[in-house]
């Protein structure tokens, strides 16, 4: 019977690495978590020792040793849909990318305004919140806890803590602007959930431009959504059966503007003969329907990668540094959508 050689065991722990190395445990861990002083000659040999074994530390062990923990959480307000989100997706992407790039593992929380669906915070080592809609409670807990946290889509200026917002306002202005520019003075807006701060600034914009070019408010031409393009069906059906319709309308996301096109459509409407659109987003898709959309380019990519390098850099910080409030422009990208009266 011929007896195979026993391979030596993969799972290599500390203990054989001072073994090895002829340390103690505590010269090791300080050595491979870089903390306390240690000699240069005992750094040497267990350096020499985690090379010999191919030893890996554990991440566990680490953050333990250390107090740190590289685990990044962020938190998504749960709505119907979002894994069909532009704006989730183009968060989830650019945060991940960038954890990655700063060896950071992302954990993905999706929460609403019940308490009992918030992240339980320990363990993590900072938090991105993705807006604060339901979630104010536990940013204040991060506060109070001292754990580094931003929140992005969100311009807080009545909390201490890091934001990286988009200048909702100022895209809106843009849109209705460009539509006054146009001729149009019949405009009405298919606006977001205001209770999101993005489609109140939003709102706020479409109604500081009328103000601005002197045209006067039809509150009737003021339709508010939750977002989902059901809600923005129904909301452009109501346009299109005015006795006097809008010949303009600013939507507060591509999305619901690309749905007011299709119900233009089966009702033998043309765009922009009949209704000039603008949406907010700069959504791809709006660029494949039967006409190129004219819309509100919001820098979604640059707001995640903005939120991960600032808690990047407040995790790796002293206690006490200062936060920033960052607020990124929008760019209005004309295409076809929008004709001259």
């Amino acid at each position: 019977m011929t007896r195979t050689k026993k391979s030596p065991s993969k799972n290599k722990s500390i203990d054989d690495v001072a073994r090895l190395a002829g340390v103690s445990i505590t010269t090791v861990s300080r050595v491979i978590n870089k903390v306390g002083a240690v000699k240069e000659k005992n750094r040497a040999k267990v350096m020499d020792a985690v090379k010999e074994l191919k030893f890996e530390p554990s991440i566990f062990a680490q953050r333990l040793a250390t107090g740190k923990s590289n685990v990044v959480a962020l938190l998504i307000p749960r709505y119907e849909g979002v894994f069909y989100s532009f704006y989730a997706l183009e968060l989830i992407r650019a945060t991940g990318t960038l954890c990655e790039a700063f060896k950071l593992d992302l954990l993905l929380h999706l929460t609403d305004s019940r308490p009992k669906s918030g992240l339980n915070l320990r363990g993590v080592g900072g938090v991105i919140f993705s807006d604060i809609i339901g979630t104010r409670y536990q940013v204040e807990e991060a506060l109070k806890m001292g754990l580094p946290c931003v929140v992005i889509n969100n311009y807080v200026d009545d909390l201490p803590v890091s934001c990286v917002a988009i200048d909702n306002l100022g895209g809106a202005k843009s849109a209705v602007n460009y539509l006054v520019s146009l001729g149009h003075k019949r405009i009405a807006h298919i606006s977001g959930d205001v209770t999101t701060q993005a489609a109140e600034k939003r709102l706020e914009g479409y109604l500081e431009a009328l103000k601005e070019n002197r045209i006067a408010l039809n509150e009737g031409y003021i339709l508010k959504t939750d977002y989902s393009r059901g809600q923005a069906r129904q909301a452009s059906e109501k346009l299109f059966r005015m006795p006097e319709p809008p010949t303009a309308v600013f939507v507060a996301s591509d999305s619901m503007a690309l749905e007011v096109m299709a119900v233009a459509r089966e009702l033998g409407k043309n765009i922009p003969a009949d209704l000039s659109i603008v949406g907010f987003d700069d959504n791809p898709s709006g660029l494949y329907g039967p006409v190129a959309l004219t819309t509100i380019r919001q820098p979604l990519l640059k707001m995640a990668e903005e939120g991960v390098k600032e808690l990047n850099r407040l995790m790796n910080a002293k206690k006490g540094t200062a936060v920033k409030k960052i607020t990124l422009p929008t760019e209005l990208v004309v295409r076809e959508s929008c004709r001259t009266l």
